[in-house]
Formats: C-alpha cells, sequence, structure tokens
C-alpha cells in the first residue's frame, strides 16, 4: 500500500506548504523554478519538512531526467552507471542525493567531476550543516537553501488533508510530538488509523511505541543515548560505551556526529592526563570521514575503547572556563607594551614590544589580572 506521505506529496509549488521564505512569491527557490534556471544545490534542513518534495518539483519544472539515490547506501558505481544511462543526453540529468553528508570525502571527490562538467544537476540534501559535511570544492558548486521545522499552523494544514477524522487533541498532541515533521507525523498517524481506526491521543500513543519507529535524531531517546555514551566514557566503562556506540549506529546516527563528540570529550574529560586522546579521537573523525560506515565502526570502537580506558582530568578545560570568564568579564584589557606586536615604525617608536624577553619570568598577564593562576585555581576545584 502506498505511504500516506507519498499519496499526499505535493506535485507543484502551489500544493506545498512551508519554506515560504523560499518558495513564497519572489522568493529564490520559487524563482528558480519559474525561471527554469539550471543549477547544483542543497537543501539543508531538519527531516519532514519537504526536501524530496522540492526536489521533485524542481526537476519537473526544467524537464530533466530525475533519478534518486540515498548517500546511505549509494556508492561509486552507482554515480557511474547513473551518467552513463542512457547515451547522449537530449536534456539536463537531475540526481537528488538524500542525506549527502553521508558520502565520505573520496565518494564526493568522484562526484565532483560530473557536477562541474554539468554532466549532472546536483541536490543534496542534509540533515547536517554543509560547512562541515560536504567538500569545499563541491559546495563551492551548489547554492545552499536551507529549511525550516515546519509551523505548527503549517503541521495542521498537512494533517487536515488526510480527510482523517482527528480530535482538536489528537490533532494538537500529534503535532506536538512530531516536532515539525510532517513524514513523521503522517506515518504515526497512518499507523494509529491501520491499527485501532478511530484517531484519539490514547491510540496515538499506543501506536508511536512501535519499536519500528525510525530513531529522532531530535527527539529524547537521542539526547538520552549519546548522554549514556559519554557518562560511560566519562566513567571508564568501556563495555557500557560500546553498547550505546553499537544502539546509535543501529538506529542510523550520523557517524561523525558520534566522532566528534569523541573528540570534545577527548580534551574536556581527558585533557593533559593523557595528550595523545586527542590525536586519537581525531584519527576516529578522519577514518569516519575517508571510510564510511559500516567499517568505519571498527574505528568507533576502537577510539571509544581508548578514550574509556584513559585516564581522566578536567583541569585543562576548568582553567579555560575560568578564563573565558574573565575575558567576559573585564572586556579587552590593555595588553602589556612588551608582548604587543609592533609592525611598524611608528608602533616601535610607542614603545610596541619594547623589553621584550623571549623567555621572560615577568608575568604577561593585563595589569587587572596580574597573578592569575587558572590552571592551579582548576587543579584545586
Amino acid at each position: 500500500m502506498e505511504p500516506l506521505a507519498q499519496k499526499l506529496r505535493p506535485k507543484t509549488l502551489d500544493e506545498f506548504i512551508g519554506q515560504v521564505h523560499l518558495v513564497g512569491p519572489d522568493k529564490p527557490l520559487r524563482v528558480a523554478i519559474e525561471k527554469k534556471h539550471v543549477f547544483s544545490f542543497i537543501l539543508w534542513g531538519p527531516p519532514g519538512v519537504g526536501k524530496t518534495t522540492l526536489a521533485r518539483i524542481y526537476a519537473e519544472s526544467i524537464n530533466a531526467d530525475y533519478y534518486e539515490l540515498s548517500a546511505v547506501s549509494a556508492g561509486k558505481d552507482d554515480i557511474r552507471k547513473l551518467v552513463e544511462t542512457g547515451g547522449e543526453l537530449f536534456g539536463p540529468k537531475v540526481l537528488f542525493l538524500d542525506e549527502i553528508h553521508r558520502f565520505n570525502k573520496a565518494q564526493q571527490d568522484y562526484l565532483l567531476p560530473y557536477v562541474e562538467k554539468g554532466k549532472l544537476i546536483l541536490i543534496g540534501a542534509t540533515t547536517e550543516n554543509p560547512s562541515f559535511e560536504v567538500i569545499p570544492a563541491l559546495l563551492s558548486r551548489c547554492r545552499v537553501f536551507v529549511l525550516n521545522e515546519l509551523t505548527d499552523d503549517e503541521m495542521k494544514e498537512i494533517l487536515s488533508r488526510t480527510g482523517y477524522a482527528l480530535s482538536e487533541d489528537a490533532m494538537e498532541w500529534l503535532v506536538a510530538i512530531a516536532s515539525g515533521d510532517a513524514r513523521s507525523a503522517l506515518g504515526v498517524l497512518s499507523n494509529t488509523k491501520e491499527l485501532y481506526g478511530e484517531i484519539s491521543v490514547e491510540n496515538l500513543k499506543n501506536a508511536i511505541q512501535s519499536k519500528h519507529l525510525r530513531y529522532d535524531k531530535k527527539g529524547e531517546e537521542h539526547y538520552n543515548t549519546i548522554s549514556a555514551f559519554i557518562k560511560s566514557m566519562r566513567a571508564s566503562q568501556p563495555d557500557a560505551a560500546l553498547y550505546y556506540l553499537a544502539r546509535m549506529v543501529t538506529s542510523g546516527e550520523d557517524p561523525k556526529f558520534i566522532a566528534r563528540r569523541m573528540v570534545i570529550f577527548a580534551s574536556e574529560d581527558i585533557g593533559m592526563k593523557d595528550p595523545m586522546a586527542l590525536v586519537v579521537a581525531n584519527e576516529v573523525f578522519k577514518a569516519v570521514e575517508i571510510i564510511g560506515m559500516p567499517e568505519a565502526g571498527i574505528n568507533l570502537a576502537h577510539g571509544v575503547v581508548y578514550l574509556a580506558e584513559a585516564q581522566k582530568e578536567k583541569r585543562a578545560y576548568e582553567a579555560y572556563k575560568m578564563a573565558l570568564h574573565d575575558a567576559e568579564k573585564y572586556g579587552n584589557l590593555p595588553i602589556p607594551m612588551s608582548i604587543r606586536n609592533a609592525p611598524t615604525k611608528l608602533m616601535k617608536d610607542l614603545g610596541y614590544g619594547e623589553g621584550y624577553e623571549r623567555y621572560t619570568k615577568k608575568d604577561l598577564m593585563p595589569e587587572e589580572l596580574r597573578d592569575k593562576k587558572y590552571l592551579k585555581d582548576a587543579e584545586e576545584k
């Protein structure tokens, strides 16, 4: 049976709900569609807000051959086959690449020349910041459009199109639990209708208990799991940390999100007790980028065990927080003249850099902060 979200998917901008800043009158994406402007772009926003729908509407507007791939399962061979499909092209060929952030650097490098030469019009979709997830060369060839969560009113308008009878309480509850994700809301609504017939708050709650519902990367389960993961490493319990790692991986969590948290943990919780921890964490992050899943799961596990078993110390982190506090409290205090930069004769004449000693034991703090010892204070906390 066709999923409800697919059945209700808009085919034109006039049917589309939300993202008024992009598709409202005279807004950039509407103008591009109306003028049939051929270009590559990336749609960045949370799940269930219309990225796939906008890609399809755009491809239809320029009469393109349209192909969809998911970066979770696609690879270089899929790109090559797609480019070779159909021989000589008489019109543009649009590739909608969902979750483009899941393509590692090598895969993105492989995609780049096809986009650069115009053999593919790329529409990437991502829930992650493309500045971090898309290589600069590819990003520079794409316009980035930022999509927002759907508002409560927009969600209600979408749900009203289903034709299902919802009480006001059921509508409010479903809109609140979906957090701006229309696809999720429609899925829960469809499951409830199929299982119970009547759509009530109680039936919606029962339907959403299904273990097969997707892992919500913005929801409570996401934050609970990453919290348990970090706290297990902090408590030096590698078995627990590995379990929560495996739980996130099998739920579809972005491995680069996990690796980023490990890099932060290496400095925040281990610090100077084992400086190699930061090196290991950074190398794990690089491995995730270059190798990709599922093999990079081995690298994640390696790093997790190292970080969990390492001795812990927050001295550098606590000292940094103290320094931040003073920087915010006192603003830009005058820097001692002896350590100011003196690139011009005038600045030298004014005393900039005068009396500088490379290995001085004099306190180099601003006058107001003389004798401050952040690291010593952090040790005593």
